[in-house]
């Protein structure tokens, strides 16, 4: 069923930062927002003020990130099916080989509790324009690991996880819909359910808040929506151009960070025009779990 809207009225976007070719994976760190901009290869933070600093040369086209519980960055090197791992001193070294998993390009991650890394593979080359096919989420151990730990899922894109650690939840682009699992103590994934069914909705990048519900980008209604378990939709942020990912941060992490970019279909991904940016909101409850 189509996902019901709420009464409450809808938040009003400001302006953090512009001129981003391609941003996406925002994450709130060492009081900071860190974003992959895919388009110009860069790894950047930005602090409240909108002053913003290159922190690290991403390694692809996609490279999405997240962060070691210590501190240490992680970086998707999607074409390559690596898991890069960023030490204190600068150096980048291998953190896990995914090949022997899929041979298609990998996306999202999130990083939970546990120091496992849940990151998902699409199952088809989007790029390329390869024909659609299900995609994948494998796990990475603290030790390098590596195991699929769900499949079929359609166009799998954002992945977040609840505080306690109990919960995956991952946006299916092509499904409409964010998917839900139960985490097992050694990392793997079950009771497979819908958590909420969202329309016309198209997730993209997610995230949690403490009140359980979730906010999600979406590209193509150019929008970042919060929903709660069953799809009831609480909040809207309208954008004037695609909204792909978001995070929760700031001081009180009542921020809301929408990554957002001009989008004229997979053509424009490697579009010049620098057309990003980031709006953000003040979010009626913090951010909570993982990222």
């Amino acid at each position: 069923m189509p996902s019901k809207q709420s009464s409450r009225p809808k938040l009003q976007p400001r302006t953090l930062l512009t001129g981003l070719a391609f941003g996406e994976s925002p994450r709130w760190r060492h009081d900071r927002l860190w974003i992959s901009d895919w388009g110009a290869r860069e790894i950047i933070a930005v602090d409240p003020a909108g002053k913003s600093e290159v922190m690290a040369r991403a390694p692809s086209f996609p490279s999405c990130i997240d962060f070691l519980r210590d501190g240490r960055l992680l970086m998707v090197s999607a074409y390559d099916g690596l898991l890069l791992r960023r030490q204190p001193d600068g150096s980048v070294v291998t953190h896990a080989d995914l090949t022997g998993l899929s041979h298609h390009p990998w996306n999202d991650i999130v990083v939970d509790g546990r120091d496992n890394a849940y990151v998902n593979n699409i199952g088809f080359d989007l790029r390329a324009g390869e024909k659609f096919a299900p995609g994948i989420i494998a796990v990475v151990g603290r030790d390098g690991s590596t195991r699929r730990v769900a499949d079929g899922l359609w166009f799998a894109n954002g992945i977040a996880v609840t505080p306690d650690n109990s919960t995956l939840i991952v946006a299916e682009s092509y499904g409409k819909r964010l998917t839900g699992f139960d985490i097992a103590a050694d990392g793997s994934l079950s009771n497979r359910r819908v958590w909420a069914d969202l329309g016309d909705g198209v997730p993209d990048g997610i995230c949690l808040d403490a009140e359980g519900a979730v906010w999600y980008g979406d590209v193509l209604n150019k929008r970042c929506v919060r929903v709660r378990e069953g799809g009831e939709v609480l909040q809207t942020v309208e954008l004037d151009r695609g909204c792909f990912a978001c995070m929760l941060g700031g001081v009180d992490r009542r921020t809301l960070f929408m990554v957002a970019r001009e989008w004229r279909g997979s053509a424009s991904m490697t579009d010049d025009a620098r057309t990003g940016g980031v709006p953000t909101v003040e979010a009626p409850a913090p951010g909570a779990g993982w990222p």
